[in-house]
């Protein structure tokens, strides 16, 4: 029989509902049960494209003799920590206290009050078995012990909560955090740091932003060396677009297979504007073809897109995307030995077992060939079994995907620009009920789960771009509306964000996460739309707001520059200005289309651009902007002060790139008003 996770909205949980062990969700009646029963709780957190996490499923919990021992001794609780972040981030907090590190699975015993006493994260079945038998025999015998064991736990992690004195991140901050990813960067292979490395998406938009503020080369190389070895190794699909994960070894070339919806919105969105600063061919195919697998791969029938594909295909890890020299030769005939050499497929494999993954270290010389074989490569790839697809809908990552899609819809074709209105619309209409967003959604049904700090400030900020790459003023009404709930409910007295809000579950805990990890933090998520919003609308209390937030971290972001990329960027676009522009025209007029356009690819970092009639209702950036004559007209703004408007593109190209973004035009002496006109 199905246990209770039968039912569950999580692809994850549903995974484990036929496992013998006697599974509860995350919820107030798992805890009654432990207290009932007088028992521990057994706390097993994971996500659905978990190469490890499915390992320990089929050598522990699918188990009979491990199963008896969890069901006899322990309340077994299985939390997705895509749709509990806040579980997740408390955990694996004292995991990383008592083990020096984390990962998933992660496997905590915690008392029936939820304090942790023992934390881990993935046991082989004997080593799980020695635990549960010392578990439950201290629990018999040494009650008291484990007990005071978690109370000492749940007091250093209360004691840690004290944060860093504030401090403006300012000028002299980002240059210090450029200078100290220039001592991090892997000259050899690009990125930053060792083995496995991870695809650093936040920060190589700071160091775009940071050279487009200062002409810093140093940041520009460091970005384009990056992007090119992530592009052209095995963590880049070099057959159907898109990123994994990260790559286990420090060169980019063997990957862990899962595919992620927020890497590949993020990276999308850098490679985008890699492409708008350096015009970079490279990066702007990469844009493409992540912006198609997107819409191809992940993209749900409700129009919102799924969380992850799965690491595994029929258990085995990478099944899908590998090749050996005898497969392309299956495909390909007598193409085999070109695809060999420009794929990197070697007699001895690159992967296991003599496979190889895909990399294109170089661009191929018959390009008309190289692409008929990479079509027939990848249409033989599609006949092969595929990896599951995790289809919650995340409002965080969504909110990612919609803003990533809506600048490659005005920057690359409309049809993104479709998919992410229609993303919105989903969002928008399931996610938020009775006023509340909630974080979860499944085949067009909310879960129960409450949204945290990044998923307001994520999908505020996709639809603040959103609202800038199609002119409706709907889009920045609703973002207003989540901002306001964030500041009231998620704020912490230092200026900085809570990860959940006041009325949220009550934890052994309130998290809240400082640095940004996979995705931004919280705090720079809600600060990042903070900052759009003031640009949009003139709110001097966002911009406060933000100011506040970054300000909250103190001197962290200088000193440890690769865990907060997001902070970092936000504060290059706060430093900018941030620049608006307000390009007023008609539908009719073609001009319009091309000075947005212009604005789109030459805006300064951070930077916010409208395009729509004079006076459109609820665009507050187009107010009092007035065509020029009969013409369109671009208006390039500091604080909704704006330069007298021009009406060609040079003009516009020339205003956007040769004026001193880093000035702080709030503080200037120098009064403008014979320049400026309102």
């Amino acid at each position: 029989m199905p246990n209770r996770l039968a039912t569950s909205t999580s692809p994850y949980l549903r995974q484990h509902a036929d496992n013998p062990v006697d599974w509860w969700p995350w919820s107030d009646e798992a805890f009654a049960e432990a207290r009932r029963r007088d028992v521990p709780i057994l706390l097993s957190v994971g996500y659905a494209a978990c190469h490890w996490c499915h390992v320990m499923a089929h050598d522990s919990f699918e188990n009979e003799d491990v199963a008896a021992v969890m069901n006899s001794h322990f309340v077994s609780v299985k939390v997705d920590r895509e749709e509990r972040p806040d579980v997740d981030s408390v955990y694996m907090e004292a995991t990383t206290a008592l083990t020096g590190s984390g990962g998933w699975p992660m496997t905590c015993l915690l008392t029936p009050d939820g304090a942790p006493f023992f934390a881990g994260t993935f046991f082989p079945r004997a080593q799980f078995l020695r635990l549960l038998a010392a578990a439950a025999e201290a629990w018999r015998d040494r009650r008291d012990e484990v007990v005071q064991m978690g109370q000492r736990i749940v007091s250093a992690l209360a004691d840690r909560g004290a944060g860093p004195v504030a401090a403006p991140v300012d000028a002299q901050a980002l240059d210090e955090a450029a200078a100290r990813l220039v001592t991090d960067f892997d000259e050899a292979n690009a990125g930053f740091g060792g083995a496995p490395k991870f695809p650093p998406s936040m920060v190589l938009e700071f160091l775009l932003r940071h050279y487009e503020r200062t002409g810093d080369r140093a940041a520009l190389t460091m970005t384009e060396r990056t992007c090119a070895a992530m592009a052209r190794g095995g963590m880049y699909d070099q057959l159907g677009g898109g990123f994994a994960r990260y790559s286990v070894d420090a060169r980019w070339v063997v990957p862990h297979f899962e595919k992620m919806l927020y890497d590949n919105a993020l990276l999308l969105r850098a490679y985008l504007h890699l492409w708008r600063v350096a015009d970079d061919p490279l990066a702007l195919r990469v844009a493409r073809e992540t912006a198609d697998f997107l819409l191809r791969d992940l993209l749900t029938p409700e129009g919102g897109f799924a969380s992850a594909l799965d690491a595994d295909t029929d258990g085995i890890e990478g099944l899908t995307y590998v090749w050996n020299p005898a497969e392309l030769g299956e495909v390909l005939g007598d193409d085999a030995q070109f695809a060999a050499e420009i794929f990197t497929v070697t007699p001895s494999g690159t992967f296991e077992h003599g496979t190889s993954t895909l990399q294109l270290l170089r661009d191929p010389d018959d390009q008309e060939r190289f692409d008929t074989v990479r079509r027939r490569l990848f249409e033989a790839r599609t006949r092969r079994p595929q990896p599951t697809r995790d289809d919650k809908v995340l409002a965080s990552w969504n909110g990612l995907a919609i803003a990533a899609l809506a600048e490659a819809g005005v920057l690359l074709e409309r049809r993104y620009l479709d998919a992410a209105v229609r993303c919105a619309q989903l969002v928008t209409q399931v996610h938020l009920v009775d006023g509340r967003l909630h974080r979860t959604s499944r085949d067009g049904v909310a879960g129960a789960a409450l949204a945290v700090a990044d998923d307001y400030g994520n999908l505020a900020e996709g639809l603040l771009v959103l609202h800038q790459a199609g002119g409706d003023a709907r889009w920045l009404q609703i973002a207003d509306q989540l901002l306001d709930f964030a500041v009231s409910h998620f704020g912490a007295e230092d200026g900085g964000f809570h990860d959940t809000g006041d009325d949220a579950e009550v934890l052994v805990r309130r998290p809240r996460e400082l640095a940004d990890n996979a995705t931004p933090s919280g705090a720079s998520a809600l600060a990042a739309a903070l900052l759009a919003h003031s640009a949009l609308t003139g709110s001097p209390a966002s911009r406060e707001r933000c100011e506040a937030a970054l300000a909250s971290l103190g001197r962290m972001p200088a000193g440890q520059p690769r865990f907060f990329g997001a902070t970092l960027a936000v504060a290059e676009g706060l430093l900018a200005g941030p620049v608006q522009v307000a390009v007023s025209g008609s539908d009719e007029d073609p001009r319009l289309s091309e000075l947005s356009g212009a604005a789109w690819r030459a805006r300064p970092p951070g930077a916010v651009v409208v395009a729509g009639p004079p006076d459109a209702p609820g665009v507050e950036l187009l107010r009092d902007r007035p065509l020029v004559g009969d013409a369109a007209a671009a208006y390039v703004c500091h604080g909704m002060v704006c330069d007298l408007p021009v009406t060609t593109v040079p003009d516009l190209i020339a205003v956007l790139r040769g004026r001193p973004w880093n000035v702080d035009v709030r503080n200037s002496s120098t009064t403008r008003s014979d320049q400026r006109a309102r």
